[in-house]
């Protein structure tokens, strides 16, 4: 019995090693920056006014939708101690049916950022390889955990909206956590450093007063016919690369 035991061993080891490494794709590179901006929903920070707008164009799920119905672009930066986004949408209607923060919360109008600290790729549905951030209109933070419930994630971090009838600015200081953290601990972020990869896509849930959500949008293009597989793998994920 040893040797069929010390073969399914080695064949699950080898296993592992087969998977092909992520390939890098649609590679940003996000400027330092030694001022942290104020997370307050606005776009004054001296930051912002030096980089420059990135796409959330591409629709993942849905039929095609026209620019008055939604459109929405964002801008990077980081520091050690987080990524930061400004994201400006602009959406016909922001809608928000759902009181319950764990049910069918994709289901609304909602931020999603994808983030891979490692930019290792790989499933991550029912792990923490990756983390599929579902903020809410009301600035709740949800993802599924290992146990493959639902679970909030406030605590990774900072946002602020300034919303008006058709518009949203959201502002985020996002904390990278290691791969396969445990999300219920009380852990500190990763330090970022220059160099540095960071698996990463961008979405919105969109939503204009339905039972699911008309579209979903992203800000990486994913090739094949079923485009939502981002929340299941993050091979699909872009690349970001920490500059000066």
């Amino acid at each position: 019995m040893k040797i069929p035991l010390l073969v399914c061993t080695l064949f699950l080891v080898f296993s592992c090693f087969d998977r092909e490494k992520k390939t890098d794709h649609q590679i940003i590179e996000v400027k330092k920056t030694e001022n942290a901006p104020i997370i307050d929903g606005k776009s004054n920070d001296h930051i912002w006014d030096k980089v420059k707008w990135h796409a959330l164009d591409q629709n993942w799920l849905g039929a095609a939708y026209s620019h008055d119905d939604f459109s929405g672009r964002y801008k990077l930066a980081w520091n050690a101690k987080a990524l930061y986004l400004l994201v400006e949408i602009t959406d016909d209607v922001f809608y928000d049916s759902i009181a319950d923060p764990f049910k069918r919360y994709w289901n609304d109008d909602c931020l999603e950022i994808f983030m891979d600290s490692d930019n290792s790729g790989g499933l991550h549905q029912h792990s923490n390889n990756a983390f599929a951030y579902h903020i809410a209109l009301d600035h709740k933070v949800v993802d599924i955990g290992p146990d493959k419930l639902p679970l909030f994630l406030n605590d990774h971090m900072n946002i602020k909206s300034v919303r008006d009838e058709q518009r949203m600015i959201w502002e985020i200081a996002l904390g990278v956590y290691p791969e396969d953290a445990d999300a219920t601990a009380a852990l500190s972020p990763i330090a970022l450093a220059k160099g540095s990869k960071l698996g990463f896509a961008l979405a919105y849930c969109d939503n204009d007063g339905s039972p699911e959500r008309e579209n979903f949008i992203g800000s990486v293009f994913i090739p094949g016919a079923d485009k939502n597989i981002a929340w299941i793998d993050s091979d699909v994920f872009g690349t970001l690369v920490l500059g000066d």
